[in-house]
């Protein structure tokens, strides 16, 4: 089964999924903290991630994809949403967290604590 492993403060969350799971449902899976504000139908850029190993194990990305990547913040050559990004193949695919898509997620979990915001 192929794995997925999520990287942000200096974390990771790992899981493994079935294939054509997309990135966004698998971080569900152990709750690593990626943003879904449309709730996955390809309308924001909250899941936005930085793919850093394993991206040929993913499905290409469409049109409408990189119509809404047009539109999020700071992409890279290795930019996907979580939420079209399906794991096509068995190995490993690592992902970091944008700092966009952790925004969304503490903003959407207000329960959750941000790590990146110092206690006074």
């Amino acid at each position: 089964m192929p794995t997925v492993r999520w990287l942000a403060h200096g974390t990771s969350w790992e899981t493994t999924v079935e294939l054509g799971t997309d990135l966004r449902a698998a971080s569900k899976l152990v709750e690593a903290p990626e943003g879904d504000a449309c709730g996955g139908v390809c309308a924001c850029s909250t899941c936005h991630v930085y793919v850093t190993k394993g991206r040929e194990l993913l499905s290409p990305a469409e049109e409408e994809e990189e119509d809404i990547l047009d539109k999020a913040f700071d992409v890279r050559a290795n930019s996907r949403l979580g939420c079209q990004a399906k794991v096509m193949k068995d190995g490993l695919v690592e992902v970091e967290v944008t700092r966009e898509s952790l925004d969304a997620f503490y903003n959407e979990h207000p329960q959750a604590i941000d790590p990146r915001k110092k206690k006074h």
